[in-house]
């Protein structure tokens, strides 16, 4: 048999392996889709990057509507369908600070799906580093912060709310401050909440449904599946003080949690269950 034969079948073999892959076992499906998905982070932010350059010349907060044209692509990926509820009240031409909660790489993909324009975000210093997609991030104008120096973060939060009024912009932030892949809402943090009151600018709360459905790391679980998306009603902040914070995380947060229930079908069943089998007091 001729060489060249032989190497086209080994080809054919190596590419039929590839495709087998993900039918092989859920843990090999986990790690193939997570992998790819990190490589598509990392290609798209590559060629975003070059198109940023080519089209707005530098860092510039224009750039996230090539990179949201870049991401709004991924959930055909994967399988993932989006449906939102109440997007216009993020196009509001006014500044404002939107907070949504935080559970998985995958929050990307939603916060792309409905991301208003002259929209900045937050994100961990370490970030920056991250090769291709740290210079996305730099380039679409996010401000990165170290969480690990509580003043250095505070003062970063300060200069936010002065760019916010001057530049007309919005700022998307995670209050939780990390991801959260529980069934529950983690405490939110002061940074987003001081910005807003701060700026005297309105917070506008964005919910996502649980991911758990489709996706749990740590059960090596990553399949196609619907996200839920609701933006909530403004929560106005004019004539707040630093010290009317605690009162403004706490209406917040409740407003978010019971969002998140409510949108979350399959945590909405379980609460409804375990609260049939609790005993009658």
């Amino acid at each position: 048999m001729a060489i060249p034969a032989i190497l086209d079948m080994w080809i054919w073999a190596l590419l039929m392996l590839l495709l087998a892959l993900p039918l092989l076992s859920r843990t090999v499906n986990f790690y193939f889709k997570i992998g790819s998905y990190c490589l598509l982070c990392l290609g798209a932010s590559l060629v975003a990057s070059v198109v940023c350059f080519l089209v707005n010349r530098g860092r510039t907060v224009r750039n996230m509507r090539i990179v949201k044209k870049f991401v709004r692509v991924f959930k055909y990926f994967y399988g993932l369908r989006l449906e939102a509820h109440g997007v216009e009240k993020l196009h509001d031409d006014k500044p404002c600070v939107i907070i949504s909660n935080h559970q998985s790489i995958l929050d990307m993909i939603g916060m792309m799906e409905i991301l208003p324009k002259n929209c900045i975000q937050i994100a961990k210093r370490e970030l920056v580093f991250a090769g291709p997609v740290g210079l996305i991030m730099y380039l679409g104008g996010v401000i990165f912060i170290n969480r690990k120096q509580t003043s250095t973060a505070m003062s970063v939060m300060g200069e936010v709310g002065d760019i916010l009024v001057k530049e007309n912009l919005k700022v998307w932030i995670y209050p939780e401050g990390t991801r959260n892949g529980s069934y529950d809402m983690l405490p939110f943090k002061k940074g987003a909440f001081y910005v807003a009151v701060q700026a005297q600018v309105p917070i506008i709360p964005v919910v996502y449904s649980s991911f758990t459905s489709f996706y749990q790391p740590e059960k090596k679980i990553f399949t196609s599946g619907k996200i839920k998306i609701e933006v909530l009603d403004p929560v106005k902040t004019e004539g707040l003080t630093v010290e009317d914070i605690p009162e403004l995380i706490k209406t917040c947060h409740s407003a978010m949690k019971e969002a998140f229930f409510r949108i979350s079908d399959k945590l909405n069943e379980n609460r409804t269950n375990d609260q049939a089998l609790q005993p009658e007091q």
